[in-house]
Parts: C-alpha cells; structure tokens; sequence
C-alpha cells in the first residue's frame, strides 16, 4: 500500500508541476476515478475539455473521448495514456461508408454519436450524446436523418421522434449490447425494491422493463435525488463505484458489463504518460477545424435529461 500511495502522491505532484488536468470517464478503473480531476459522462468530459485552462490534458478513456478533447482544446497537449484502448463502436463507421450513405441521401444532415472518429465527426452535421440524443434531432429541421453508429440509441430516440424519418446506422456497443433483459429480471426478483436504471445503448427490449433511461451522467443525478435505496444498473459496472461513492446509504446491483478497452488504462500509465508527456493525440488542423462544429453545436443544445 505505501508504493501505492507513493505512486498516487507522485502523481499529484507532478499535476501541479506541469500544469496538468486529469479527465476521467464513469468507467474508468477506481482508482483511476479517484485519482481524476474530474469524472463524468461524454459531455460533461467535452465541456471540461473545452473549459480547462491547465496546459495539459490527461484523458483516461477510449480513443475517440480523447480525440474530442484535442479539437475542443487544439492549444493543450492532450496525452491518451493507452493508445490500445479504443472504442469498438466508434470503429464501426468509417469516412469512406458514411460517404456512400450521404450520398445515396444527400438532403439528410448527419447526426453524430460522440462516439466516433474524429475524422467522422469532420464529416457531419452535429454531434449528440447519449444524454442528448433526442434533443439534438429535435433541434434539426429536416425529416430524413441519417444517425451514425449507434443503432440501439437511434431506435431508443426515435420512441421519442415521429415526424422525423432516422436513417440508422447498423453500430452497436458490445459492452451494453450484451445487457439481457432476463439477467435483469433475475437481479429484479432478487431486490424487488431496486429501481432500474438502464443506458439508451442498450438493446430495445431491455429498454421496455426498465423504470428509468439515463445517459451515467443522468443516472448519477437521479441516484442522489432518488427516494430510492437500491438500484439496479444497467451500464458499464464500474459506474456503481461512483455511485456508491457519491451515495453511501444506498446500494447499486451492477450488470456484468465491462468494456475492456477502458481498463486498458491503469494507474502505472497515468504516471508514466505525466512523466514523459506521451502519448500525444495529434490531429491534422483540418480534422481539428471540422470536428470542432459539430461537436460545438452538441455542447450549446446541452443536455435533454
């Protein structure tokens, strides 16, 4: 435990000494969490990001999250510890594929999940996140809409759309993918008490029997003003740690979803990656010009939840 806490005290130090900012998804490692100057959802990492004036961002999440960081900070140096640790989803569309659909509808705007490539995200209309989602479509005057990848958020938004035609995009998260509705019946009848709380990227019909549907961020701020004492989590686990943390007297029953690629982040990375300032994202100043509207346009709608 002493090299630990000597690790995490170094780690404090050399924060201060360098000017650096440590950004943190809900899914990241707990230690990572409690070491972060900030944790939270994609939007909230893209506000902070956009805000921050540390010279150096230390992003610990998937590689689109810190991407998004580097065009919303160009003038920062913005370090992704592991470059491994990438988002299968965001790897799901490419610029070539998603030219051949704006092709075949080149009246419908492009409405971007977060998470994609920067390189997409260049070649879009507006970005959304989870939170989001339905706002941002709402907020677009044309019918058709073409809404790339995630098709498990784009069924959940059109529950809430209907004079609008989303032309989805066949992405998924393999991690809330995974998510069955019978494993959270199981966990139901095992806490008959437990809200259910379930992320819009989970499938349809895990959707159906959930009490609530929030992006991390909106699950956190509902379990605080929640009369509820337990709750059952359908997200990445590692969510429940911040959950418990910020709400001791109540319990959290997470599902057995992890996404590999954020653990690949560890606290031994972090360190290194302040101490030699390395891994860089770098990004063309042309991906970093056309990136940054469609993601501007998401922060200024804000949140729908």
């Amino acid at each position: 435990m002493s090299g630990y806490n000597e690790l995490i005290q170094k780690i404090k130090e050399l924060k201060e000494e360098k000017n650096a900012i440590i950004l943190a998804h809900n899914y990241q490692l707990p230690e990572i969490q409690d070491v972060a100057d900030f944790v939270g959802d994609s939007l909230g990492l893209a506000r902070k990001a956009s805000e921050t004036e540390a010279e150096i961002i230390v992003f610990c999440g998937v590689d689109f999250m810190a991407e998004t960081a580097k065009i919303l900070s160009p003038d920062r140096i913005v370090i992704h510890p592991d470059t491994n640790a990438k988002c299968p989803m965001a790897a799901m569309v490419d610029v070539e594929s998603l030219g051949w659909v704006k092709d075949e509808n080149p009246q419908a705007p492009v409405v971007a999940y977060v998470n994609t490539t920067a390189a997409v995200k260049a070649e879009t209309d507006v970005c959304c996140t989870s939170s989001n989602a339905v706002k941002v479509i709402k907020s677009l005057r044309e019918k058709d809409i073409i809404f790339i990848p995630d098709k498990n958020l784009g069924l959940y938004a059109k529950r809430f759309i209907f004079d609008k035609n989303l032309i989805l995009w066949p992405g998924f998260c393999p991690t809330h993918h995974k998510i069955n509705k019978e494993d959270i019946i199981a966990l139901k009848k095992e806490h008959p008490d437990a809200e259910i709380l379930v992320h819009p990227e989970c499938k349809p019909d895990v959707i159906d029997i959930a009490d609530h549907v929030f992006s991390t961020q909106g699950m956190v701020d509902h379990a605080s003003k929640s009369d509820s004492k337990e709750f059952i989590i359908g997200t990445e686990r590692e969510l429940c740690y911040r959950l418990k943390k910020e709400n001791p007297t109540k319990e959290f029953y997470p599902m057995e979803a992890i996404c590999p690629n954020m653990k690949k982040i560890t606290i031994d990375r972090v360190l290194k990656s302040l101490e030699n300032l390395d891994p860089k994202v770098t990004l063309s100043k042309d991906i970093i010009e056309r990136a940054k509207l469609p993601l501007e346009r998401m922060i200024s709608i804000g949140r729908g939840d």
